[in-house]
C-alpha cells in the first residue's frame, strides 16, 4: 500500500489540536483513519469539503494513507461550481461537515466521525483510477474550471520529505493554520509536519480576529505560513510589536512578496532570532520547488532562492538553449520527483499516467545571480497571483464575455487585477460578477473604463498598452 505517513510511530503525541480544546493523538488518528477507510470499503474517488478542523484532516489522512483518492475543495465552494465538479468526476463518496450533509438530498450517510459525514453519492459511473494517483487538487484560483492537478503518492512523499528537511522540522513543531487545507500550501504543511510527529493547531479564524492570536499564544504556535497578502496584513497589524515568544519560523509562498516587505520581515527575524523563509512552488509540483535559506533572507532579498533538496532548476532561452550566464532572463524549468502527473479535466482522465516525466516548464521568467540564487522577473503566460491564488486572465475574459457579451481585457500585477471595459454602466456589475466567481478579496479588483480595447492589425489585444493604467 502507498502509505505516506507512519502515524503509529508517534502514538503518544498529539497530532491535532483545535482552538475549542478538542484534540486527537497520532494513535487515535491512525485508528480513526483505518475505520473511515474501511467504511469506504475500497479504492475509489471521494470529495472532501475542507475546513481547518479535526474531522476534515481525518478524512484527508484516512483517504490518502489508505489508497482512496480525495478531491480537495473548500466547504464554502459556490453550489453550482461544486455541482459542476461532481458531475464531471462522479465520486463514490463525499466527506462533508455534518452541518452540510443535508445539502445533498438522496445521498445516504454511511459513516460519521468528528463532525463529518461520509455520504454515498449514488453515481452509477465510477471512473478507473491510475494506480499511482494519490490526490487531486484544484489549480489555485480556480474559477469553476473542472481542471484538477493529478498528484501521485511519490509526489506527496518526496515533496513532504524535502520540505521537512530544509525547514529542519521535528516533533516539537506546532504550526498554526493560516491557510485553507484545500490549497496546496496548506496541504504541504500537513504533509511535512506529519512526517515528523508535530502537532497541528487548527483554526478557521483569520489574522484580523482576536481569537486567532489568543489561540496562537495559548497553544504555543511555533510557525505559520502566509501568502504576500498575509504579510501585508501582518505589517498593518503592527505584527513586529506583538509578543509571540513561541514563534520560531515564518514561511512565505503563493506569489512574490515585495522586496521592501521581504526586507522588513527578514530584519525582524534577524533581530528576534526567528526564521523567515521565502519559498516558491506550484500545485503542478505538488507544492514546493524552491526556498531561500533563512540565513540568506536579508542578503538575497527579492530572491525566491535555490532548488529544494532533490530538485533542479534550469533557465531556457527563447532559442531553446540552456542559459548559463548570470543575470540573463529565461523560462524557469524545474525537475524533481515532486513534479505531478499532469492535469485532469474530466473523469476519463483519472486513468492517465505520468505525462510530465519529472519535468515542469513553470511559465515563470527568471534570472540567477553569481551565487546561483534565482529571482522571478515575470511570467510567460497570462497568469496573476491574487493573494496566493493563481488566476488565469484569459479565463477571466472568457467568463465576462459569456456573461455580458462584451469585449474586455484583463491585466495587472500580482494582487492587483485590472479589468478594462468600454462602457461605464457595466463596470460595477462586471466587478461584482468576478468577485463572486473567484471568491477572492474585493480589494484586488479594479474595473477601468477606456474608449477602446487596444489591438494590433491581427486583432490581438495589446496588453502592454494597458500597462500605463496600472504600472
Amino acid at each position: 500500500m502507498n502509505r505516506i505517513w507512519d502515524l503509529g510511530k508517534f502514538a503518544g503525541k498529539t497530532a491535532l489540536l483545535e482552538e475549542n480544546g478538542a484534540e486527537m493523538s497520532y494513535e487515535a488518528l491512525e485508528t480513526e483513519s483505518r475505520r473511515l477507510a474501511e467504511a469506504a470499503g475500497h479504492r475509489c474517488l471521494t470529495f472532501i469539503l475542507c475546513r481547518n478542523t479535526i474531522g476534515s484532516v481525518l478524512g484527508y489522512t484516512a483517504f490518502v494513507n489508505n489508497g482512496i483518492v480525495p478531491v480537495m475543495v473548500s466547504s464554502h465552494l459556490e453550489e453550482n461550481l461544486l455541482e459542476n465538479l461532481l458531475a464531471a468526476y462522479q465520486p463514490e463518496y463525499i466527506w462533508a461537515p455534518e452541518d452540510q450533509a443535508g445539502e445533498f438530498p438522496g445521498m445516504a450517510v454511511v459513516y460519521e466521525a468528528c463532525g463529518y459525514a461520509l455520504l454515498k453519492t449514488g453515481y452509477e459511473k465510477q471512473y478507473p483510477l491510475y494506480e499511482e494517483l494519490g490526490l487531486l487538487v484544484t489549480t489555485s484560483g480556480s474559477t469553476g474550471s473542472p481542471k484538477l492537478v493529478r498528484q501521485s503518492y511519490t509526489n506527496l512523499r518526496e515533496n513532504a520529505a524535502s520540505i521537512a528537511e530544509y525547514l529542519k522540522l521535528d516533533d516539537t513543531e506546532r504550526p498554526i493554520t493560516t491557510l485553507p487545507m484545500n490549497y496546496v500550501y496548506g496541504i504541504s504543511i500537513i504533509n511535512s509536519h506529519f512526517l515528523t510527529g508535530a502537532t497541528l493547531l487548527l483554526t478557521d479564524k483569520g489574522l484580523m480576529q482576536k481569537g486567532f492570536w489568543e489561540f496562537f499564544r495559548s497553544a504555543g504556535a511555533t510557525s505559520f505560513g502566509g501568502v504576500p497578502y498575509t504579510y501585508e496584513m501582518l505589517f498593518k497589524l503592527r505584527f513586529f510589536r506583538m509578543n509571540l515568544p513561541s514563534l520560531r519560523t515564518m514561511t512565505q509562498a503563493g506569489g512574490k512578496i515585495t522586496p521592501e516587505l521581504h526586507e522588513k520581515f527578514a530584519e525582524y527575524a534577524a533581530e528576534t532570532g526567528k526564521n523567515f523563509v521565502v519559498m516558491y512552488g506550484a500545485a503542478e509540483a505538488t507544492s514546493r520547488m524552491g526556498y531561500l535559506p533563512p540565513e540568506k533572507a536579508l542578503e538575497k532579498k527579492g530572491s525566491m532562492g535555490i532548488p529544494i533538496p532533490g530538485g533542479k532548476f534550469t533557465l531556457i532561452g527563447e532559442d531553446g538553449r540552456e542559459i548559463t550566464q548570470p543575470r540573463t532572463t529565461g523560462e524557469l524549468v524545474y525537475e524533481g520527483k515532486n513534479v505531478t502527473l499532469g492535469y485532469a479535466e474530466r473523469g476519463e482522465d483519472l486513468i492517465l499516467g505520468d505525462e510530465r516525466n519529472g519535468r515542469l516548464e513553470t511559465g515563470d521568467m527568471a534570472q540567477f545571480d553569481d551565487d546561483g540564487y534565482y529571482y522571478i522577473v515575470g511570467r510567460k503566460k497570462r497568469f496573476l497571483k491574487i493573494y496566493g491564488n493563481r488566476v488565469n486572465l484569459d479565463e477571466i475574459d472568457r467568463l465576462i464575455k459569456a456573461e455580458f457579451g462584451i469585449e474586455t481585457a484583463s491585466a495587472g500585477t500580482d494582487d492587483h487585477l485590472y479589468i478594462f471595459v468600454t462602457e461605464e454602466k457595466i463596470a460595477e456589475p462586471v466587478r461584482e460578477f468576478i468577485i463572486g466567481k473567484t471568491k477572492l478579496n474585493p480589494a484586488a479588483f479594479r474595473v477601468k473604463v477606456i474608449p477602446e480595447i487596444p489591438k494590433n492589425e491581427a486583432g490581438k489585444t495589446l496588453y502592454r498598452e494597458l500597462a500605463g493604467y496600472y504600472a
